[in-house]
């Protein structure tokens, strides 16, 4: 019997995962470029490392709860640093087609931009490599990281729509040079 109630907290579990995947999806997730299946996604690294912190923190709330103050308040500071990398994984995307992308980002309402509101670009050196900072035209800044998922595949989408959406070409374009991370003109 014991076997049994567990067997079904698992599947209820998974159950209310499930439906309230579906239901983020319809809400939040209903544009056409949601659709198209190309994105850039932050590294999983921060879900899975969230998701860690969070439950080690679940364990020093338990632990330090009839022992010690000070580990019942770390557990709960760990378990609030711990959901908060696993709401940025889950918040952050760049999803795209051939003629816009949709910026979605947590607290603030996804954007879509077109390829020609894309100004400029800034390259930054990091010990993780090549930061790519876009400038937009309504004053904001999207920064891309090389451990991002599918951030080259929408880079050079994002290049060819801009040419074709602002009348210009490669050939007369100084600053474009992709083995040098250069697609847009500097700012």
């Amino acid at each position: 019997m014991k076997y049994f109630a567990l067997i079904l907290l698992v599947a209820a579990v998974f159950g209310l995962c499930f439906l309230a995947d579906k239901g983020f999806t319809k809400l939040f997730r209903g544009k056409v470029q949601h659709m198209s299946g190309r994105s850039v996604r932050v590294n999983k690294r921060y879900g899975s490392f969230g998701l860690i912190v969070a439950v080690l923190g679940v364990a020093g709330v338990f632990a330090g709860f009839a022992v010690n103050w000070l580990m019942f308040a770390g557990g709960w500071l760990l378990i609030l640093v711990g959901l908060g990398l696993v709401v940025y994984y889950m918040s952050f995307g760049i999803y795209y087609d051939d003629d816009s992308f949709v910026w979605s980002t947590f607290g603030k309402k996804s954007v879509t931009y077109r390829y020609a509101d894309i100004l400029s670009q800034q390259l930054y050196t990091s010990a993780a490599g090549i930061l790519i900072e876009l400038h937009l035209r309504d004053g904001r800044a999207l920064q891309l990281q090389p451990g991002m998922k599918g951030v080259n595949c929408f880079v050079n989408q994002a290049s060819e729509s801009w040419f074709i959406q602002t009348g210009k070409s490669k050939e007369e374009s100084e600053f474009y040079d992709p083995d040098n991370s250069c697609w847009f003109p500097r700012a």
